[in-house]
């Protein structure tokens, strides 16, 4: 049996190869700032953007979508601030969320762009 840290990583590991086959260029993995964690900040074109991963072995109790909290998306918020003042970046943003069911066969990923 995976365990929940495992398949969350596994879960990155996949959601950065969907990425760069999407013609993202990941910047950086598990960027921390106070209690704000970005699981991957990435670019394509001229936006910048903060993707939120989150992976479920099945849907029972319910999408994994659904599972980023206000308060999350705030601290996302908070570090996404912190990163944009340490690269001085000047451009568009965008907060995304990449949702993976892996049930243990092949995992289904969808992807959720301007999703908060």
């Amino acid at each position: 049996m995976i365990n929940r840290k495992k398949i969350g990583s596994k879960g990155e590991d996949y959601a950065v190869n969907f990425l760069f086959a999407n013609g993202y260029e990941v910047l950086k993995k598990s960027f921390r700032f106070g209690r704000g964690e970005i699981d991957i900040i990435a670019r394509k074109d001229d936006v910048l953007v903060f993707i939120e991963v989150k992976t479920r072995k099945n849907a029972d109790f319910g999408y994994p979508e659904t599972f980023v909290s206000e308060s999350q998306q705030d601290r996302i918020h908070m570090a996404a601030e912190e990163y944009i003042f340490q690269n001085k970046w000047q451009g568009e943003i965008r907060f995304d969320i990449i949702a993976i069911l892996w049930d243990g066969n092949e995992p289904v990923l969808d992807y959720f762009e301007d999703a908060f």
